[in-house]
């Protein structure tokens, strides 16, 4: 069985910003996925640099990329890590 997307939208801003948020609901948890979700949420500046992005790609679990700093991010749902990237994108000028 394979990862289903049960998630996908893209936003487009005036101002040339794009967030973009990705999720896939796994056929089962894994270790490094207990919550059994895979997710990319990434909202990049007008010139192509991620401002911003939620993710939990292989051997690194679920983290959060600021500017450039990567550290931890500790997934409690889906519905508060889609709050923190609003949170996140509206911070920094735009809502979605």
């Amino acid at each position: 069985m394979k990862a289903t997307a049960i998630k996908r939208r893209k936003y487009l801003f005036p101002d040339g910003s794009v967030a973009e948020i990705v999720v896939w609901q796994l056929p089962h948890p894994t270790s490094e996925r207990p919550h059994g979700l895979k997710y990319r949420l990434n909202y990049s500046l007008p010139d192509g640099t991620t401002a911003v992005r939620f993710d939990n790609e292989l051997n690194k679990g679920d983290h959060v990329h600021i500017h450039g700093v990567e550290r931890p991010y500790k997934f409690e749902s889906l519905e508060r890590l889609l709050a923190d990237f609003r949170k996140a994108v509206k911070t920094r000028g735009n809502k979605i």
